[in-house]
């Protein structure tokens, strides 16, 4: 009769606790997901001022032209004053009418619907404010408030075709093979 016995190597506590904590540490420096947006952050694309008309059509040609501005420029044109922020996203899709709502949740489901996300806020004195969410997704909460007026309603916009995803895909996948080389290397030492 043949027995085989086979010897069974356990990680030591403080070499998994290291793992775990790197493998931690990783997945939250890659983490996209926004609980809240606000006027003026490093999300905003920019200003509209003063939205009015602020029909789908009126709303996604407000957008695009926004998109096609110089960083940190203003300019007139649509009937509207555009202040586009400092904020650079890269190169952007055209925006293309989604869904509109009202309420300051946002689901923007995971991450690859949604591109641009437009509040109008009420009264002729408010505006509207324009934010890049492509790079965010989940539940997001945008303010109930604007330059004084209430919130409206919204309009989010998706893109007009497939858009890369910017390298995190590759990042990710660096970051997992990164983490397993480590935890093949603490589990043969």
């Amino acid at each position: 009769m043949l027995v085989c016995k086979m010897k069974l190597k356990m990680i030591p506590t403080n070499k998994l606790a290291v793992l775990s904590a790197a493998f931690c540490a990783v997945m939250l420096a890659f983490s996209t997901n926004a609980s809240a947006l606000t006027i003026g952050d490093n999300q905003e694309l920019g200003k509209v001022f003063f939205g009015i008309p602020s029909g789908d059509d009126a709303r996604t040609a407000y957008v695009n032209h926004l998109i096609g501005m110089a960083l940190g420029s203003t300019d007139a044109a649509l009937g509207q004053t555009f202040e586009r922020s400092n904020n650079s996203f890269g190169t952007l899709p055209t925006a293309v009418f989604a869904l509109n709502g009202t309420g300051t949740s946002i689901d923007l489901g995971n991450g690859s619907l949604y591109s641009y996300l437009f509040a109008k806020y009420d009264g002729r004195n408010a505006g509207s404010e324009v934010w890049y969410v492509g790079n965010l997704s989940g539940i997001i909460k945008i303010p109930a408030i604007g330059g004084g007026c209430l919130l409206s309603g919204w309009t989010l916009f998706g893109t007009g075709g497939a858009v890369p995803d910017g390298g995190t895909t590759v990042m990710l996948l660096g970051a997992a093979l990164g983490v397993l080389g480590i935890a093949r290397r603490f589990l043969m030492s």
